[in-house]
């Protein structure tokens, strides 16, 4: 009881955090209204000030305005890239293991397929046979469009498995013996029993995202210029010998691994900690 009452009070801190990092990141209009793109030409790699709260990139921009911006276009696609690849997995595994049989071996064996390939590897090469003047709002697009295309198929198996189990139960042969059509089963008995699945998938494949888009944008392959993103601003920690040469440029990294370990906390299963 006591380990559970500790997990659910982190919990409630990592949903605060969230939505503390959230709001603000929504905020960016008010909070920088210079914007992410405007250049200080007599500013560059301008030190933290009162104009400039974490200083100035290479070419004069706002680094706390494009930690505002970018931190925004992750929170808000990268749930809209776990919205797509829970979709697919719904349809692809939920769909497989209502059908079971040869259905469900076809899908399946896809799904192993783009399992036997680390996804992140495949984003990284179809992202890379694009091409690299893409405009700034097409490539924010482009990145989390291809997350939730390619992010699917762990997702699917877990759907399959408890799709599966669902055609078997009690309430869906009886269904069935009724007389209803195996397509109205599937929307109206099968996938709304499958919710809490697709709710946890749905939330376990935010930070993966997250992460993913970062990893992109350190190697040049996410969001273009200028628009920011956590991949684009980690990059600049390339250059950096040491924490203490320039600390601030950590801003963007210490909130990547708050809004990462805050979906963990929230993700987490107070009953297996207690256990």
């Amino acid at each position: 009881m006591k380990a559970w009452h500790k997990t659910n009070v982190w919990q409630r801190v990592a949903c605060v955090v969230l939505l503390l990092v959230a709001g603000v990141s929504l905020s960016a209009n008010w909070l920088a209204p210079q914007g992410y793109a405007t250049q200080y030409r007599e500013e560059p790699s301008a030190p933290p000030s009162s104009h400039h709260w974490l200083g100035t990139d290479d070419i004069g921009r706002d680094r706390f305005a494009r930690v505002l911006y970018g931190t925004r276009i992750s929170l808000l696609l990268a749930p809209a890239a776990a919205l797509l690849s829970t979709l697919m997995a719904a349809l692809v595994g939920g769909l497989a293991g209502y059908l079971g049989g040869a259905w469900a071996r076809l899908a399946m064996a896809v799904t192993d397929l783009f399992l036997a390939m680390p996804w992140l590897f495949l984003l990284i090469t179809v992202r890379a046979m694009m091409p690299l003047n893409l405009s700034p709002m097409i490539s924010v697009l482009v990145t989390f469009l291809l997350l939730g295309l390619l992010g699917w198929t762990s997702a699917a198996r877990v759907l399959c498995s408890s799709a599966g189990s669902l055609r078997d139960s009690d309430f869906v042969r009886q269904a069935r013996a009724s007389g209803i059509r195996a397509s109205r089963l599937f929307w109206i008995h099968v996938l709304p029993n499958l919710k809490p699945v697709l709710y946890a998938q749905f939330w376990i494949s935010i930070p993966a995202f997250i992460l993913s888009e970062a990893n992109l944008g350190i190697l040049g392959l996410g969001v273009a210029e200028p628009m920011p993103s956590w991949g684009s601003l980690l990059k600049e920690l390339e250059g950096l010998i040491s924490i203490g040469e320039e600390p601030w440029k950590f801003v963007p990294l210490l909130l990547l691994v708050i809004v990462v370990t805050s979906f963990q906390l929230v993700l987490s299963d107070p009953e297996q900690v207690a256990a």
